[in-house]
């Protein structure tokens, strides 16, 4: 089998060392890739997507996998349907549980699933009305679009949450991800994320992980797009992992098929485990980074297969298996970072 990573980071050098390893598995590439990933793919120096579909189609790639979500809420996975072409992520309609935090609310609300209670704006002046009559902080202001997982601030006090608000609203922060907003309580509890592999009706959690945002030691800091990550999760019991299945990983599965949008790929879970329970801090539409690169070094199968079993709509959640132990990475980042 033949398979394209696309992607530049850790997470994908991560899936590129994994599915490198799939017995299923003779050749790899990745578009574009990074120098430290040509031990185990071929570069190929692309960007385009019609130039990436060339290449899929001239080299007879048997399956596609996307790392970054801006290909996805771009609609690439559609574009590779259309060819006929075997491609491990969601359509454009489904990634849009990544794309709009108003929309993923939305969804969660209909079909109550558990979250943080929250309100949408657009308009300034109606969002710094609310945040004035709001009486408990700290309190969550997001961005509404993709922000590369850094699209978020916790605000403890009135004057934080309005000036962040401002700044989202007027476009100062995040860009065009912050021209409307979403304001939600602040979930008390430890985060958990659960990477799942989804073949549109069926969901098979990975091995759990938890992300570390802030870019200081003893969560201080600005949030960023996660400074390392450890799996498993000690929080996320094998009690825990059942309830998360049973309240949110089923019905959220459940939901998108039902609305016309099933969901293909890996269903990136970010939870809170509170005092009433596992509840969604955000949905993603692909691999986390850099929770991937813990969890993968665990995975113990053929991933390729898994992947294709997903696109083709018969995942059996006996094929994916998991090694005993732990495992940790570490995230090494630029000056400045999360900023300039």
């Amino acid at each position: 089998m033949k398979v394209l990573v696309i992607g530049s980071g850790g997470r994908e050098h991560a899936l590129l060392w994994r599915l490198a390893q799939s017995p299923s598995v003779t050749e790899v590439y990745a578009i574009p890739g990074n120098d430290g990933m040509s031990n185990v793919a071929h570069l190929i120096p692309l960007k385009g997507h019609e130039d990436i579909l060339d290449f899929a189609r001239l080299m007879k790639v048997d399956l596609t996998v996307a790392g970054p979500e801006t290909v996805l809420t771009e609609g690439l996975a559609d574009e590779f349907e259309a060819q006929g072409l075997p491609f491990f992520g969601p359509s454009k309609a489904a990634a849009r549980i990544e794309g709009s935090k108003g929309f993923a609310k939305n969804l969660m609300k209909k079909y109550d699933i558990p979250t943080a209670a929250y309100e949408v704006f657009t308009d300034e002046d109606k969002a710094v009305e609310y945040l004035k009559n709001n009486r408990k902080y700290p309190i969550v202001i997001k961005a509404d679009g993709l922000a590369a997982g850094k699209g978020v601030i916790i605000a403890q006090s009135e004057e934080e949450a309005i000036d962040s608000v401002k700044d989202m609203l007027e476009g100062h922060s995040f860009g065009g991800a912050g021209r409307s907003v979403v304001i939600e309580e602040f979930m008390e509890g430890e985060e958990a994320s659960v990477l799942c592999f989804c073949d549109g009706t069926h969901v098979v959690p990975m091995v759990s992980s938890q992300d570390h945002k802030r870019i200081f030691d003893n969560d201080k800091g600005p949030n960023t797009g996660g400074m390392g990550a450890y799996a498993p999760a000690p929080v996320m019991t094998d009690e825990m992992m059942d309830e998360v299945k049973v309240k949110i990983l089923r019905p959220i599965m459940a939901a998108m098929k039902k609305e016309g949008y099933p969901f293909k790929g890996c269903l990136y879970a970010g939870l809170m485990i509170t005092d009433e329970g596992p509840k969604v801090v955000e949905f993603n539409c692909r691999f986390g980074d850099p929770e991937t690169e813990a969890v993968l070094p665990l995975f113990d199968g053929d991933l390729a297969q898994v992947m294709l079993e997903c696109v083709h709509g018969n995942l059996k959640k006996e094929d994916v298996k998991w090694k005993k132990g732990c495992a940790v990475d570490v995230v090494m980042a630029s000056e400045g970072y999360p900023g300039s």
